[in-house]
């Protein structure tokens, strides 16, 4: 009835996303989002926020290579 909180979607999904960044390290993976074909289960703020929940044990270094470096070499940016 009521869409999720950004605590309510981290805890959620981080099994499956810290999972995959234990595995294959923060320098193969990256936070990123389906907007605007997201929003029909949350709001793009809290989406991000959840990230940011999720990636709250990793170093300050890891978090921007998750949040910003893969992407940017990935996609050549």
């Amino acid at each position: 009835a009521q869409p999720p909180t950004s605590e309510t979607l981290a805890k959620a999904n981080a099994p499956y996303y810290l999972y995959c960044i234990e595995k294959f390290g923060p320098t193969r993976c990256m936070f990123e989002c389906n907007f605007p074909d997201d929003k029909i289960s949350c709001s793009y703020t809290v989406l991000w926020n959840s990230f940011k929940r999720m990636a709250q044990g990793f170093s300050p270094a890891e978090r921007a290579t998750l949040f910003h470096d893969t992407a940017a070499r990935a996609y050549r940016l």
